[in-house]
């Protein structure tokens, strides 16, 4: 048994059952922040870069070399690294519905679960791509108003703080299912 089926199976609750299973899709994936992102990244490592050479072309004292160091190695994060940390991450990441929640579980060095109850969740939003692949978010999903204070959340999406199912397959279907269940769960209720 693998590490994440051993850890799912002991996160079941008395009953649960599952409705669909699924996991983000793999590859390059880009969103509309990309569209600032992309040529900011590219600014900043360019003027990095050029810093670094610069200074060691004409000579400058050795803490002026190592002071650009940590700015060219932010610079190639920008351009290159997060999406392949995306990549990385997404590859170790499982989503599940459940009767009663939404699990959502990365493993690896980002490892984190988060499990939303049907009765508790917050606004949804679906953002669905013409393939049928698309992104549910549960609370506030944007990214613009939240600014760049927010850690990772704009540069790799699949660290996100807001909880979400990324680049998933039929995302509208599974959005139909979840807000199914919503109302088979205030339905009982009344």
């Amino acid at each position: 048994m693998s590490d994440y089926t051993a850890a799912r199976f002991q996160m079941r609750l008395p009953g649960e059952r599952t409705l669909w299973k699924g996991q983000p899709g793999g590859g390059l994936l880009f969103s509309a922040r990309d569209v600032f992102l992309i040529p900011f990244s590219f600014l900043w490592c360019g003027f990095a870069i050029f810093w670094e050479a610069s200074v060691l072309t004409i000579g400058a004292p050795g803490f002026f070399a190592v002071w650009g160091i940590p700015f060219v190695l932010v610079g190639l994060y920008f351009v290159f690294g997060r999406f392949l940390v995306d990549i990385w991450v997404r590859r170790g990441t499982r989503y599940e519905l459940t009767d009663q929640r939404i699990i959502i579980e990365r493993i690896g060095m980002f490892s984190k679960t988060t499990a939303l109850m049907i009765s508790d969740l917050p606004p949804m939003t679906l953002n669905e791509r013409r393939s049928g692949r698309g992104t549910i978010r549960f609370g506030d999903g944007d990214w613009t108003s939240r600014g760049f204070h927010r850690g990772m959340d704009s540069w790799t999406p699949a660290l996100s703080r807001v909880p979400q199912l990324l680049n998933i397959e039929r995302a509208a279907e599974v959005f139909s299912k979840i807000q199914r269940q919503q109302a088979d769960y205030w339905e009982k209720r009344q």
